[in-house]
């Protein structure tokens, strides 16, 4: 019989206790201090400039309808003096790509540029800071706020804080909505409490979703959900313009007087007072170098200049700098001399193309698209006098935004012609589909297939003309 293994205890052995570990970091909520200065001036210049944009284009009026909507019950979409329709999927497309060139071309030139000023995250999350800061405090004051127990004044602060917040979420999903509904029928329906199901569901929907994200998430949405922050590294080089902290001129760091000399004492410019922290949205010390959490938003510089002003020090100890500038002590002008470098003049050529071909694709585009669809029902037939007729259905789309008469011709076959109404009147930005009937003599030409043309031109209007290939069958 085998004898069980004795216990350690039993052997003399020493018991190690174990120890739990939790895999996952216990959430710190930050508390970003504010902070005014250069960087701080143009992030809240975007905000006023993106949310003008946002909220007020829904409702500029252009030919009698709004400006930029997108009418998916019609299948339409408005952009100004622009109609497009489903079957111009391939003008996204472009935008998709020019957005993405243009994306990868501004972080090769200056890092996170996008996420640090305009991206919609860091935008309201700016906007909602400004509340909480407007009924709460700063940073400080909103730290004892938190922890101090629950009055009658901390429930009135926090519920104006959130009341504020939902009343800016909400009107962002109602705005939102009236891209895709237009806004003035979005408004009248909810002013008069009849408003749709999926409109409520959608505007409740964004509503919640920008309080959720700008007002508890903020940080953890860039940090963990939005992938541009895991796959950033591959898109910088040593001469992109990033956020650094100039560790040869900061180190050692460490607290003194203003008048101290602190050169003598052995000590770098940095005074370790951590402000550059405090400001920090994702809450990351830019001292320990460049971070994925780093979001460009340049608060640390403001805050470090203050500071250097303070103690009378040369500002940039944190700047935009490069891996190539810190290393060889480059100037600005050499930083500058180095932005011009082959991965972004590829960028910018790829770039320009693109957008100089779309722009000419845009400006040549025919207010007219044609489709032709045989009817099926009828392939050929003979009619009166011998002739053979083929039967098709033609559907116009007339892209203008005002009522147009078109003109049908056919070519290809000898003597061939159209035996129904050859004008037609199509409304603006609408489609017409057409029964047209073909006919030909029956030795026109081959057995079997026989390549045609429809020809369509805009009557009093001879620069918009559409040709389509057809096939007529003869028996």
């Amino acid at each position: 019989m085998v004898q069980p293994a004795p216990r350690p205890e039993s052997a003399g052995a020493k018991v190690i206790p174990i120890k739990e570990t939790s895999l996952y970091e216990a959430q710190r909520k930050i508390y970003a201090r504010s902070v005014s200065g250069t960087f701080a001036n143009w992030r809240w210049a975007m905000v006023w400039i993106t949310q003008a944009i946002f909220y007020g284009l829904c409702w500029l009026p252009w030919n009698g309808r709004q400006a930029v909507l997108f009418d998916l019950v019609e299948r339409k979409f408005y952009i100004f003096g622009l109609v497009f329709w489903p079957q111009d999927v391939f003008y996204l497309a472009v935008l998709l790509i020019i957005s993405a060139l243009a994306l990868f071309l501004f972080t090769a030139v200056a890092g996170r540029l996008f996420c640090g000023y305009a991206c919609p995250q860091t935008v309201y999350t700016e906007i909602f800071m400004w509340v909480e800061k407007l009924f709460e405090g700063d940073r400080a004051a909103r730290m004892k706020l938190d922890a101090a127990p629950l009055t009658g004044n901390k429930l009135a602060r926090k519920g104006a804080k959130h009341a504020v917040w939902i009343v800016i979420g909400l009107w962002t999903g109602f705005t939102f909505v009236g891209y895709f509904t237009p806004i003035k029928t979005l408004a009248g329906s909810v002013l008069s409490w009849q408003l749709g199901p999926w409109e409520t569901f959608w505007i409740c929907f964004y509503g919640f979703a920008t309080w959720g994200n700008a007002g508890f998430m903020r940080e953890q949405v860039c940090k963990y959900m939005c992938p541009y922050a895991r796959f950033q590294g591959v898109m910088f080089d040593p001469d992109t313009l990033i956020v650094t902290y100039d560790a040869e001129r900061g180190e050692p760091r460490g607290a003194r007087a203003k008048k101290a000399d602190h050169k003598a004492a052995g000590k770098g410019d940095c005074v370790d007072c951590g402000i550059c922290v405090q400001v920090c949205p994702t809450g990351i010390d830019i001292r320990n170098g460049l971070q994925y959490e780093c979001i460009g938003c340049s608060a640390c510089i403001d805050a470090c200049d203050q500071v250097m002003d303070k103690m009378a020090y040369p500002r940039g100890l944190i700047r935009y700098s490069t891996e190539h500038a810190l290393a060889e002590r480059w100037g600005r002008g050499q930083i500058l001399a180095h932005i011009l470098r082959p991965r972004t003049l590829v960028y910018g050529a790829i770039l320009s193309a693109i957008v100089a071909a779309a722009a000419a694709g845009l400006a040549l585009r025919q207010p007219l698209k044609v489709d032709v669809i045989r009817d099926r029902t009828t392939l050929a037939r003979e009619v009166e006098g011998g002739l053979v007729e083929n039967v098709y259905r033609l559907q116009i789309m007339n892209l203008a935004e005002a009522p147009r008469r078109f003109a049908l011709a056919v070519t290809g076959l000898p003597g061939v012609r159209i035996a129904s109404e050859q004008i037609v009147e199509v409304a603006p930005a609408a489609t017409q589909a057409v029964a047209v009937r073909v006919r030909v003599e029956p030795d026109a030409g081959k057995r079997g297939s026989n390549p045609i043309h429809f020809e369509v031109r805009a009557i009093n209007h001879d620069e918009v003309f559409v040709r389509e290939k057809a096939s007529f069958l003869l028996p």
